[in-house]
């Protein structure tokens, strides 16, 4: 574990519950319900019918030469990042830029330029596809569009582990700070895959939910799919004491494993290893964590086998845990969930409020700790964990702490 700390400065966001990291931590907090009834046309004939939707996007003063080689996975986290870097209050100059980089997360890529590729092709004939398809498809694009509309110089790519990404983005972004390549770090996830192409895909695997999504509860039906982006400031504690920051939190460290098993199936040695490895990389005992941002994705195996983790690292504390998963309020973003989670995570521990789990009808026996079932819950909580655990068997889990000197 590296002596070098690292801290949160600055949060962005957009997701269903709301345009900004602000608006989706009060949505949250009073466990408002961000999924709607799908609106395009194009994707009438789906057996889906609802998602996490984010409405109309946010001006920050970007040019059409820009936007035009954006796909919408990038655009969204280009927006959430320029959030948080204003919330941070940095300026980007000839002296620092070099020292500033970005990882952003996503668990496919830009499903909107595939979609108008085949319409194009397919459907209207045409002999080639727009200029700019490879540029707007490519996992990577939101990280360089990030570093482009921002200056950035430093560390800049993606990463890619299907619903883990956001995570691994952070643990990524932690690693080059504590190395040294860094002094600032933006981090998070993105996704847009509200797309007829990709929902027709997510169908085929029958693990989308009919109607609503109800993590840990026991008439769960599986996941809602949403789109959206969220970005931290990460900062080497010195250069953010340096410049007098407003510190938010502590990112205290990382975990991650794989589960070498099956490419859908979950396991639970690979989960619990995870959580093992983040408390120890974060030097936190089992009992210092107080809340937990659960995966939480309503299916059956999932849900038990996270409840199972969780029982098997924390033992009796488990039962003092307060877990919950947005997920029931945003849907499951894909690559940005786990960026969306890091903002329940780092206001639950300023506030000391955890987010419900909302939807929750029935008491599960194999899901039967506390999931803060339907309101929010005041309690003081002083560090917190985020757990992802994905498609791959890619398990990655960070721990963010009150910020204390």
């Amino acid at each position: 574990m590296s002596s070098r700390r690292i801290v949160i400065t600055g949060l962005g966001g957009l997701c269903g519950l709301g345009n900004n990291a602000g608006d989706i931590w009060n949505a949250m907090k009073n466990g408002v319900d961000g999924v709607t009834s799908l609106a395009q046309e194009s994707l009438s004939e789906l057996k889906v019918k609802a998602a996490g939707q984010v409405g109309e996007l946010p001006d920050i003063g970007l040019e059409n030469k820009n936007t035009i080689t954006m796909d919408r996975f990038a655009h969204l986290s280009v927006i959430a990042a320029h959030q948080a870097f204003a919330q941070a209050g940095l300026q980007v100059n000839e002296r620092n830029a070099s020292r500033m980089g970005a990882v952003i997360g996503t668990a496919i890529c830009g499903c909107d330029a595939i979609e108008d590729g085949y319409q194009m092709l397919l459907v209207k004939g045409k002999k080639r596809t727009s200029v700019f398809t490879v540029p707007r498809i490519m996992p990577g694009a939101p990280a360089g569009q990030v570093s482009m509309v921002l200056g950035l110089r430093g560390p800049v790519f993606g990463v890619t582990s299907a619903c883990s990404s956001a995570n691994h983005a952070f643990i990524s972004a932690l690693d080059q700070l504590r190395c040294g390549r860094a002094e600032v770090m933006l981090a998070g996830g993105t996704e847009a895959p509200l797309t007829y192409g990709s929902l027709r895909a997510w169908e085929s695997l029958r693990v989308l939910s009919k109607d609503l999504c109800r993590p840990f509860s026991a008439n769960r039906n599986g996941l809602v799919l949403g789109e959206g982006a969220g970005v931290v400031v990460l900062e080497a504690l010195e250069h953010a004491k340096a410049r007098g920051a407003n510190i938010l939190c502590e990112l205290a460290g990382g975990g991650l494993t794989a589960d070498a098993a099956d490419i859908v199936a979950p396991t639970l040695e690979g989960p619990s290893s995870a959580i093992r490895a983040c408390l120890n990389d974060a030097g936190l005992n089992a009992d210092e964590i107080s809340y937990v941002s659960a995966h939480g994705t309503a299916t059956k195996a999932n849900d038990k086998t996270e409840t199972e983790a969780l029982k098997a690292v924390f033992g009796d504390h488990a039962n003092n845990l307060s877990i919950s998963s947005t997920k029931a309020m945003h849907a499951h973003c894909l690559g940005a969930s786990g960026a969306l989670e890091m903002i329940a995570c780092v206001n639950s521990i300023r506030e000391g409020i955890v987010p419900p789990t909302i939807n929750y009808e029935e008491t599960d026996p194999d899901c039967d700790l506390d999931y803060t079932p339907n309101q929010a819950k005041e309690r003081p909580i002083k560090s917190a964990i985020s757990n992802s655990f994905a498609f791959g068997g890619t398990n990655a889990v960070i721990a963010v702490k009150r910020f204390e000197g």
